[in-house]
C-alpha cells in the first residue's frame, strides 16, 4: 500500500510516517521504480502501536526499545514493565507539578482586587525579585 492509504488506515500523518523510517522506528518502505514508498499491512500494527504509545506520551527512545523487545515473544516482559513504571513515575511527577501550579494560578487570581493596571497584585507579584 502506499504511504496515504498507510496514514488513513493506521491515523498517522505521512509525514509522521516518514520521520518513523528515517529514525529507524519503522522499518524502511520499499520503493518501487515509480518512487513511491510501499508498506505492508503489518505495518499498519506497527504505526498504531506507535501512535498509542505516542497517546501515553511514552518517549521515542522507549517506544524503540518496546518496537525491539515485541521480536522475541519468549523475551521476558521486565523492559515493557519498567518502561510502563516509570512513565507512570513522570506522569505522577508531573500531576503534582500541575498542581503546584494551579495552586499559585489560583492563588494570583484571587489576589488582586484592583481595577486599574498600576494597583495590579498580579502583575507586581510577577514582577517581584524575591520569588514570591
Amino acid at each position: 500500500m502506499k504511504i496515504s492509504e498507510l496514514a488513513e488506515a493506521s491515523q498517522v500523518p505521512a509525514k509522521t510516517i516518514r520521520y518513523y523510517e528515517s529514525i529507524g522506528l519503522l522499518s524502511t518502505a520499499v520503493r518501487q521504480a515509480n518512487g513511491y514508498r510501499y508498506y505492508h499491512s503489518a505495518d499498519i500494527e506497527t504505526l498504531v502501536f506507535i501512535r498509542r504509545c505516542r497517546e501515553l506520551n511514552i518517549s521515542i527512545d522507549d517506544i524503540k526499545q518496546l518496537v525491539s523487545v515485541q521480536r522475541d515473544p519468549k523475551a521476558s516482559c521486565a523492559t515493557v514493565d519498567s518502561i510502563i513504571s516509570e512513565q507512570l513515575a513522570r506522569v505522577r511527577q508531573t500531576q503534582r507539578e500541575l498542581a503546584k501550579l494551579e495552586h499559585t494560578l489560583e492563588a494570583l487570581v484571587t489576589s488582586c482586587r484592583s481595577e486599574q493596571i498600576q494597583d495590579c497584585c498580579i502583575l507586581q507579584s510577577l514582577r517581584a525579585t524575591d520569588g514570591a
